[in-house]
């Protein structure tokens, strides 16, 4: 059981889980919740999460992952294939598992009556095969990282608002947009250790288009546009100054932007920026999710 966790990569989960907070959170700030859709919701979208993810360790082992040997806890993949711990069919098989649940949750949409949810799933199903199956892989393309910016941040948060509430809401798509950022920015440090790799499997991302000196910057101006996105937020979608809470994990966001602006060519000393940036992820959905919440009972 531990090898299938293993291969599963469940901790990344954040990514995907936060956003679904976020939408729902501001569903419930306008009296909108159900706690079986939301539970629908998390498992659809992190059933998403796992199949591509499974599905990018079975492409990654026919490419860039057998070069790598600057494995970091959070780059590099499982490794489970590498390691002759599953077999590459097996990895599949799960994929393929998991994208069957994300679509048994749509499926359950269309029962409740909220059928634009099945569009949505698809998108984000697309999103999950687009990014590392061929023909498209875009990974490899410099398209890779736009893909996972609106598949694990607006996509996600438009889509839980709307089976919460029903209705289609550019606020609820925005509320996503800070999420997007951030979880780019996880995908973008996590390629500075694979760079080498990815450059010889011809794995042609935006950090080995760019290289990692110039890279370093795109990280820093993600993280730092993921906080400018709350301004837009309250001035013109017209939020509650209270989720403007999000600044209180800026410390976290500083750190680690000191640590890739200095460490950007030590794929140990980055290991800690990794670390970071996963928990700006959190912390920064949890606060603005908190706020969105609080909005409900207090007017500001």
């Amino acid at each position: 059981m531990k090898l299938y966790i293993k291969a599963l990569r469940a901790p990344f989960l954040a990514g995907s889980v936060v956003p679904v907070i976020i939408g729902t959170t501001l569903a419930f700030s306008e009296n909108c919740f159900s706690f079986s859709l939301f539970l629908v919701a998390v498992i659809g979208v992190a059933s998403l999460h796992l199949a591509a993810n499974l599905l990018n360790d079975y492409y990654d082992a026919r490419g860039s992952d057998p070069l790598n040997l600057r494995l970091t806890p959070f780059s590099g993949g499982s490794r489970v294939i590498q390691n002759a711990e599953l077999s590459p069919g097996v990895v599949l098989s799960m994929s393929i598992l998991f994208f069957a649940i994300a679509l048994a949750t749509a499926a359950y949409m269309i029962f409740v009556g909220k059928p634009f949810a099945v569009i949505i799933g698809l998108l984000g199903l697309f999103a999950g095969w687009a990014y590392s199956a061929t023909p498209l892989q875009l990974m490899s393309k410099g398209w890779g990282e736009v893909l996972i910016f609106f598949a694990f941040g607006p996509l996600i948060t438009f889509g839980v608002y709307y089976v919460m509430s029903g209705s289609l809401s550019l606020n609820a798509f925005t509320a996503g947009i800070s999420q997007g950022f951030l979880i780019s920015g996880v995908i973008w440090i996590n390629q500075f250790p694979d760079y080498e790799a990815d450059k010889k499997a011809g794995k042609m991302n935006l950090v080995v288009r760019l290289g990692p000196g110039v890279s370093r910057y795109v990280y820093i101006t993600m993280i730092l546009l993921s906080y400018a996105m709350v301004f837009f937020l309250v001035s013109v979608m017209d939020m509650s100054y209270l989720v403007m809470l999000i600044f209180i994990s800026f410390p976290l966001a500083f750190k680690a932007m000191r640590i890739t602006f200095n460490e950007y060519l030590s794929f140990e000393g980055l290991i800690p920026a990794q670390a970071l940036t996963i928990q700006i992820v959190i912390a920064q959905g949890l606060l603005l999710s908190l706020g969105l919440f609080l909005s409900r009972f207090i007017n500001v």
